[in-house]
Formats: structure tokens, sequence, C-alpha cells
């Protein structure tokens, strides 16, 4: 299981879910505070490539031993690409979910939907009021 971090490089939803974007791109994955409450991740339901997703919607699930719970999306786009090595292996998120545990790659639809998303202090403020 991955030590406690947030990557100061993130920008992170209050549903525990983050972005990491570049050039009009965005990677998307669930948080260490996600993985840790969630334990370990035993199934990964991914969106169909080139599929749709808005931002604050459920675009994935991921189950695990405790439960069965929706993945929301931090932004809008077009998905590029699905982290097949997490459809095989999902415990991949609890070992590293901000490297090889990433869920999905986007093309951004609304890029200023960013500007709406918390920076790492923000994040852990929330953290620490939940």
């Amino acid at each position: 299981m991955a030590a406690e971090s947030y990557p100061d490089d993130l920008r992170y939803h209050p549903e525990h879910d983050w972005a990491r974007i570049e050039d009009g791109e965005a990677t998307f994955g669930i948080t260490w505070f996600a993985q840790d409450s969630l334990g370990e991740l035993v199934h990964f339901e991914p969106p169909e490539e080139g599929a749709t997703i808005s931002a604050g919607q459920s675009y994935a699930e991921v189950e695990s031993v405790k439960a069965v719970s929706d993945v929301i999306a931090p932004l809008s786009g077009e998905v590029l690409e699905v982290n097949r090595a997490v459809v095989d292996a999902p415990e991949t998120v609890n070992d590293e979910p901000y490297g090889a545990g990433w869920l999905v790659r986007v093309r951004l639809t609304e890029p200023a939907e960013a500007d709406g998303l918390l920076d790492v202090e923000a994040y852990k403020r929330q953290l620490a009021e939940e």
C-alpha cells in the first residue's frame, strides 16, 4: 500500500479524484485518501474509449473488498485511453494512486473547468475538516 501523499502538481475534485492537466488533455485517478477509504480494489469498470464524460458526474466504478463506488470526473472531456493495467490488476491503484494506478486519459472539452478544482493545499484543508 502506498504512503499517504498528495502531489502538488495535480488538481483535486472534492470527491477525492485528481487530474494531471497537460496541453488540453488530462489524466484522472483517485486520491490516496479514496483508495485508503475503499481498501484493496478488486475491480475497475472503466468507461469506453471515445465516451464523453462530464465534470461532477460518475464515469466509472471501482469495487473494493468493502464497497462499490462511483468514480467522479473532475473535468469534462472525451476518453482517449483507459488504463488497461488497472482493469487487469485494480490493486495497482492501492500501490501507486498517482503513478501506474491512473484510470483514464481524456481530451478536455471545457478546459476552464480546471479553475474550479482544488489545489493541494485546499484539498488538504478539506481532508482535515472531514
